[in-house]
């Protein structure tokens, strides 16, 4: 499976952008992660194969929602309230085996090319 991320950009800090994340086939549960500069790759959130469940860092729970379209095989992070401490390349990634919801970046074999979001103060 290939993915790509896309939807990245500047947006002012209470702002609002949505990130899509394109397969090239059918995907399992996907997540997003993040990376900011000299820090590690951060898991932001995932979303189960169905849709039914999904999961959500504590920085981001209640401002983000991430969502899926499996008829166009593309996974959305919505991103609302944008804080300057948001900004960081963004990731999506699929998980090859059927099973609950993981947040370990060992956990997602497929990962697409991020896309940069930058949130202004």
């Amino acid at each position: 499976v290939q993915l790509q991320a896309s939807g990245g950009g500047l947006v002012q800090a209470g702002g609002s952008l949505r990130l899509s994340c394109a397969a090239s086939g059918r995907t399992l549960n996907v997540g997003w992660f993040r990376q900011a500069p000299g820090k590690e790759r951060d898991f932001v959130a995932a979303i189960a194969w169905n849709g039914a469940w999904s999961a959500y860092a504590d920085s981001v729970k209640g401002r983000f929602t991430i969502s899926r379209d499996n008829a166009k095989n593309t996974v959305y992070l919505q991103m609302t309230s944008a804080k300057p401490e948001d900004t960081a390349v963004y990731y999506c990634a699929s998980d090859s085996r059927p099973r609950s919801l993981r947040i370990r970046i060992a956990d997602y074999d497929y990962w697409g090319q991020g896309t940069q979001v930058t949130v202004s103060s």
